[in-house]
């Protein structure tokens, strides 16, 4: 399942780092794709669900826009 997530707390190549590695401890197979300059995640991953995703996005320390 592909989807892109609104995150506004992404301010810089550390943020996605943080959020590209906590979604890989879910599913280390997963593609993730963090825009910086738009502030979004896209993430492609057959195992994970859209508010698992959201709740490891979380758990890396940002907030996931409404």
């Amino acid at each position: 399942m592909s989807m892109t997530l609104k995150v506004p707390s992404i301010v810089c190549g550390g943020c996605a780092d943080t959020i590209t590695k906590e979604i890989k401890v879910h599913d280390t197979n997963a593609t993730v794709n963090v825009d910086i300059e738009k502030k979004t995640v896209e993430v492609d991953s057959d195992s994970l669900s859209e508010s698992s995703v959201k709740q490891a996005i979380e758990i890396a320390g940002h907030k996931v826009a409404a």
